[in-house]
């Protein structure tokens, strides 16, 4: 009797890609209309002292862009240069797409210490679609922190995506190549290293460290890599105004007591995203007891014991309230920063704090689908408030009139403000401004040179020229003497204007400018000769000077008038 065959046995059928690729379209769509009106916009602010912005500088070999700071940075503005040129909107596109890769990395991560992917999902959407997030993806110069996150990202991803509990030798580079992308993008990556530590302690199994005795070849490899860029960081901030130990009105002190207040302020724009604002007028703590420095430290303090103590009954939210201090240590702890509130440093931590509020979702008692509707609605919700906060930066004169509005009693906001004014021709409104300005610090020679600028454009060459005899006193410069040239020739003092030409050459014989201000005035008196000399003697140290080259135009122009009427 034979045996009847038995059916193989029958596979699963492998899930649909259609929904994933559907999902995907979706979501880039949803960040490209949200960040539209950035994308659009033109260089803002700090974009302007980009090293690629300066003339010529876009043209050299990668090597001239890597010898600085951040030479994994400058290699993605090369790549942007190289590809689309100088179109600011290609740098805001190229900011978006690296924005996208990070959260795609967020969601694989998320996944992974979750275990459930509609919270999962619920995290990688306020990653992506926060308004908090607008600055650094909105802004050209805040690529530092979006190409940093997502290198930094990345590597995270590849050490939770590793094959054993004890990482291997292969995994072991990766993570050392794409750790040292990250650092060398930005360096605040450098805590990365106090991250996959608090990751195998937490989850390596589990409140021990056999994973971190496991992998302490990773770790050992990580730190030695990390000393040469922190000796770096500490070199380049030994010269800086703008940051490091040697501010003296800014001590590491007063910046820590500043900061446990702004930590709440980050705090709180991730739970209600208002008010925000390119420039925060914070003031600073010289002691504990100013604006209540010593009621947030205490809190700080108290929940971190808090944290620590239920670790392992509130795993996630005593994981992501340490990580969350960890990736601002960088910038929100002793070192002292000039901008002592920024929310583009919030850009890595936003995950943090959407970790903690999701401890709390994944022990509600509900359906997956009460969890995707919720997330979806959340989702729709950040993404109107974002689409209205990148409208105030699709233009410089709505971002720095936004600012201005929210920090009224700041230079800072003002000056910018006046600037965009200017740069529209609006030079009532740029002198008034300035004068705003002036009014809350002290004048420096800068402001006083652009107040003059639009002053002089206003038809209020009196004032303006009163402006620059300002500047003069405070820091006497080739530009500003050329500057009162230039006006004075304009309203017809000739030689008043020549002896501030004058006094311009013996201060910078080679600035071109100030030639080009003379040829005018010989040329408005009818020299000829003399015109087209100077401007020749303008364009000798400047070749591509505009304002020379149309003045020898006029002036060769204007002598073969001449000569042809004589005739």
């Amino acid at each position: 009797m034979s045996k009847k065959n038995t059916p193989p046995p029958t596979l699963p059928s492998p899930a649909p890609w259609w929904p994933v690729a559907a999902g995907l379209l979706l979501l880039a769509f949803a960040l490209l209309e949200i960040y539209g009106p950035a994308l659009s916009g033109p260089f803002l602010f700090d974009d302007r002292y980009l090293p690629f912005l300066s003339p010529g500088f876009a043209d050299n070999p990668l090597r001239a862009w890597v010898v600085g700071v951040r030479p994994m940075l400058m290699v993605t503005y090369w790549m942007n240069t190289r590809m689309f040129g100088l179109d600011p909107y290609w740098f805001h596109f190229i900011n978006l797409v690296m924005h996208g890769i990070a959260g795609a990395c967020v969601w694989l991560i998320a996944v992974k210490l979750l275990n459930h992917r509609v919270l999962a999902a619920l995290c990688t959407l306020v990653f992506l679609m926060h308004p908090l997030q607008t600055e650094a993806v909105g802004y050209i110069a805040g690529r530092s922190d979006v190409a940093a996150g997502m290198f930094f990202f990345a590597t995270w991803a590849v050490f939770l995506y590793r094959r054993d509990p004890a990482i291997r030798v292969g995994e072991v580079l990766l993570v050392m190549v794409l750790y040292g992308m990250a650092v060398l993008t930005k360096e605040h990556t450098i805590v990365l290293v106090a991250v996959l530590l608090l990751t195998d302690y937490y989850f390596n199994p589990g409140f021990t460290f056999e994973g971190i005795r496991k992998n302490w070849k990773l770790y050992v490899g990580l730190v030695v890599a990390a000393i040469a860029p922190v000796l770096f960081l500490f070199r380049t901030l030994k010269n800086a105004n703008s940051a490091g130990f040697n501010m003296k009105d800014l001590t590491a002190s007063d910046y820590l007591l500043t900061q446990v207040r702004a930590l709440w302020v980050y705090v709180r724009l991730f739970l209600a995203p208002i008010s925000q604002n390119l420039d925060y007028d914070m003031p600073i703590s010289r002691t504990l007891w100013d604006y209540g420095s010593w009621l947030s430290l205490l809190s700080w303090v108290v929940l971190a014991g808090i944290a620590w103590a239920k670790r392992k009954e509130w795993p996630l939210a005593s994981f992501g309230f340490f990580l969350f201090l960890i990736l601002l240590a960088p910038t929100s702890s002793i070192l002292p920063i000039r901008d002592v509130l920024v929310e583009r440093r919030m850009y890595m931590a936003v995950f943090a704090l959407s970790l903690i509020g999701v401890e709390f979702l994944r022990r509600w008692k509900t359906s997956s689908t009460t969890l995707a509707v919720m997330t979806a609605v959340i989702g729709v919700g950040l993404m109107a408030v974002t689409y209205q906060r990148n409208q105030v930066w699709g233009s410089a004169l709505a971002l720095w009139s936004d600012a201005a509005a929210k920090s009224p009693n700041k230079a800072r906001p003002h000056f910018q403000l006046a600037y965009a004014h200017y740069e529209k021709g609006q030079c009532v409104e740029a002198s008034r401004f300035y004068a705003r300005a002036a009014e809350l610090q002290p004048p420096d020679d800068q402001l006083l040179v652009d107040w003059a600028l639009a002053l002089d454009c206003a038809g209020q060459s009196t004032l303006a020229l009163s402006r620059l005899e300002e500047a003069n006193r405070l820091k006497p410069t080739a530009h500003n003497y050329a500057l009162m040239g230039m006006i004075r020739g304009k309203t017809g003092q000739y030689d008043e204007g020549l002896a501030a030409l004058a006094e311009a050459e013996k201060l910078d014989a080679r600035f071109a400018m100030l030639f080009a201000y003379r040829g005018n005035i010989y040329l408005a008196r009818g020299e000829y000769d003399l015109a087209i000399g100077t401007f020749k003697q303008a364009l000798g140290i400047e070749p591509e000077l505009g304002p020379a080259i149309q003045g020898l135009r006029n002036a060769t122009n204007a002598k073969a008038k001449a000569d042809a009427n004589r005739r």
